[in-house]
């Protein structure tokens, strides 16, 4: 099963206090990067919060952004921090003297000072504990999508690994004739020299060649790379990482592939897997 890393959730919950709004956007990132935005009075639930999205997603950039509402007509108690608001009036005094022209500031200036007022301790919890409901609600919606993009992406990678082995079977096919046909040009070669070599020797000599030039091991490669990726497609766990690292074993045995190329339909189908792996890593880097 897999899952995308980019998606989009948002969660509206009207309480008895205001309105609740979280969104979340989620993109692709090689590790699990978190950025939560939150009004005044809900910073403590900060930790909860990276708790309780660790639990769901393990890779990807997050970014969560909760807006609170009050409700209007109510009045919302509220706790002043004096201790605060009199050492910054005490600042603003000291500052006035130092400057010619001070601008004048108002009470509405020192309210909207971080940490100079929150709310009343019992309605901080009750509204905390609602936006820690309504954001582990949101992460299931944002989950839920990056599942249904995973669904999206698994068949076009599927379609990629079809075609890379199309390419392998057609390259294995035609090898023996491949060889075959080098080894005829060699020993062609050889007898327009017109000079007596050593039967023995050339032989030895086209072995050593041909050698170097068999890619039945890099088939074999592939084909084993390819089977392992669709074993990773269908764990129930993250397996971005890994098939990124397929990716470029793929990768590695398509240019060896191409370099001990012996005939141009073995060049064009090097290429062709080459392309398929590019496709398919482009998908690859948006998993989980």
């Amino acid at each position: 099963m897999l899952n995308s890393m980019t998606a989009y959730a948002r969660k509206e919950s009207q309480t008895e206090s205001g309105t609740l709004v979280w969104e979340l956007r989620s993109v692709n990132h090689r590790y699990l990067e978190p950025s939560i935005r939150l009004p005044d009075g809900f910073r403590e639930i900060d930790t909860e919060l990276r708790s309780i999205m660790r639990s769901h997603v393990q890779r990807g950039k997050l970014e969560c952004m909760l807006r609170y509402e009050a409700s209007s007509g109510e009045v919302q108690p509220i706790e002043l921090n004096l201790e605060l608001v009199t050492e910054l009036h005490g600042a603003m005094d000291r500052i006035a003297r130092i400057l010619d022209n001070p601008a004048h500031i108002s009470a509405l200036d020192i309210l909207q000072f971080p940490g100079v007022w929150q709310r009343t301790e019992e309605d901080l919890e009750s509204i905390q504990q609602d936006a820690l409901t309504l954001f582990a609600e949101a992460l299931e919606e944002l989950c839920a999508m990056r599942a249904r993009e995973g669904a999206r992406i698994l068949p076009m990678i599927e379609s990629r690994i079809d075609g890379i082995r199309a390419q392998v079977r057609a390259v294995r096919d035609q090898l023996p004739t491949i060889m075959d046909r080098q080894a005829d040009a060699i020993r062609a070669r050889i007898a327009d020299l017109q000079e007596q070599i050593d039967d023995h020797r050339i032989e030895q000599e086209l072995v050593i060649m041909l050698q170097k030039a068999d890619v039945a091991e890099e088939l074999d490669r592939l084909e084993s790379h390819l089977k392992e990726i669709g074993n990773n497609l269908v764990k129930n766990e993250p397996v971005g990482r890994r098939l990124d690292f397929l990716m470029q074993e793929l990768n590695r045995e398509a240019n060896t592939l191409s370099s001990k190329s012996l005939a141009s339909s073995t060049s064009q189908q090097a290429v062709e897997i080459k392309v398929l792996i590019e496709q398919m890593r482009e998908q690859i880097q948006n998993i989980e």
